[in-house]
Parts: C-alpha cells; structure tokens; sequence
C-alpha cells in the first residue's frame, strides 16, 4: 500500500506531466487560442453585467471586487487579473457603454439617408433604456471619485462620428441644407438625450415618452431641412450656425 506521502508525491508528478503540455500561452490561430480568448470575453461580460447590476440596484457603494466576486461565484483574483482594481472595472464600463451604444447605431438601417438617421434616433432609445446602468455611468456619474482616461474619452465621440456619418448623408441627398455634418449631429444627440434622460428619470410618468420622443427629434432634424416657402404671416427662421 502506498503511504499518504508517496500517493501526495505520484499526484503532483502527474500534475507536472499535465500542466507541461498545455501551453503558457496559447498559440495563435489555433482552436484551443480561440476557445480561450472567447473564454475570456465572456468572463468580461459577465463581470461588466454584474457590476452595472450592483450599480443600479444597489448605488456605488455595491461595487466592490469582493461584492462582484461574490455574485459571479468566483475569486477576486480573478477581477484583478482582468481589471486591475475598482477603478479598472469603472474605467471598462465606461468604455463598454460608448461600445454598445456605437453598435447599435452603427446597425440601424433605413430605406433612405433620412429614414436611416430616424432609426439611429429609435436605437439611441432603446439602448439607454434597455442598458440603463451604463447610460448612467456615461453621462452621469454615479462613481465616487471616478474621471475616464483621455483613451476612453476619445473612444467615446466614436458614436457620435456615425451619428455624423449619417447627417453627412442627409446633407448629400438634399435632406438637410448645408451645414456641418458634426454640429448637426450635436444638436440631434442633445435633443435624443434630454428626452432619453427625462424617460429614464421617470419624470412625469412616461406613458407617451415614445411620441415625445418622435415629436422632438422630427422637430430638431427639420429645423435643418429647406425653408418652406415664406409666407407674409409666419416670421422667417433664423440662418443655420
């Protein structure tokens, strides 16, 4: 019979044996690099998800490595291999929502340039109401003591260039008169978010928050279209900047 301290000896040898073979790192371009790396962004998500839930259901003082862990059933080595710290997962979060949200107005589509940009209007919706806690992050923030990198600040004008991208289109088909394609899209991301933020905040009820929202970015974008013709009794509209 082999004693406690032989059996301990033939286990860790066998071990050895096991963790040689498999790589440090995996090689690229190989399934096993693939399995990882997919491995590796769904553990990011979940982590992300989990955090922007303790945010919006609990406040700030939830997101903690050790309140994240807990809920992930996982180790907090685990977060601080990924993130680095608190200020890491807040940094990420940060940058995740400017991600999704370019995504979902990237997606949009529409028979025409102007049908394309209302559509990108309906996504911005529905993405801050259906990602709340990230919409939170982005634009209020919730986070004691939290300032984004100059890295995540310049990715997160990214959906506001495929949002210009998209008036650059309307100017072109004659939708829109001449103007600059950025301050266009300026004018009609504020004009989404007030709407957006005064829905999420429950403000006077939001039963008809859809048509008020419709109402309001049709009466932002036609401020740029062409001038009807003048009439004697209606004052003229002031030039566009």
């Amino acid at each position: 019979m082999p004693t406690g301290s032989h059996y301990s000896n033939v286990v860790f040898i066998q071990r050895q044996r096991y963790w040689s073979d498999v790589p440090a790192r995996p090689t690229d371009g190989t399934p096993y690099a693939a399995a990882h790396a997919e491995g590796k962004r769904a553990l990011r998500t979940l982590a992300l998800d989990t955090a922007s839930t303790l945010l919006e259901q609990e406040g700030p003082a939830a997101l903690t490595m050790r309140r994240i862990a807990a809920e992930m059933g996982c180790s907090t080595t685990v977060l601080y291999t990924i993130f680095g710290g608190k200020s890491g997962i807040a940094e990420t979060l940060w940058r995740e929502g400017f991600a999704r949200l370019r995504t979902a107005l990237a997606e949009a589509r529409g028979p025409d340039p102007l049908a394309r940009l209302a559509a990108m209007g309906h996504a911005y919706r529905r993405n801050a109401l259906t990602n709340r806690a990230y919409y939170s992050i982005m634009f209020q923030r919730p986070i004691p003591g939290f300032q984004p990198s100059e890295q995540a600040r310049a990715e997160s004008l990214e959906p506001l260039r495929v949002l210009a991208d998209a008036v650059a289109d309307c100017l072109e088909a004659g939708v829109f008169e001449r103007g600059d394609p950025d301050y266009i899209a300026r004018v009609l991301w504020a004009a989404s978010h007030g709407a957006v933020s005064l829905e999420l905040a429950d403000y006077e009820g939001a039963t008809d928050a859809e048509q008020r929202f419709d109402d309001l970015i049709g009466a932002a974008a036609a401020w740029f279209m062409p001038a009807p013709p003048a009439r004697p009794d209606v004052p003229a509209p002031r030039p566009h900047p």
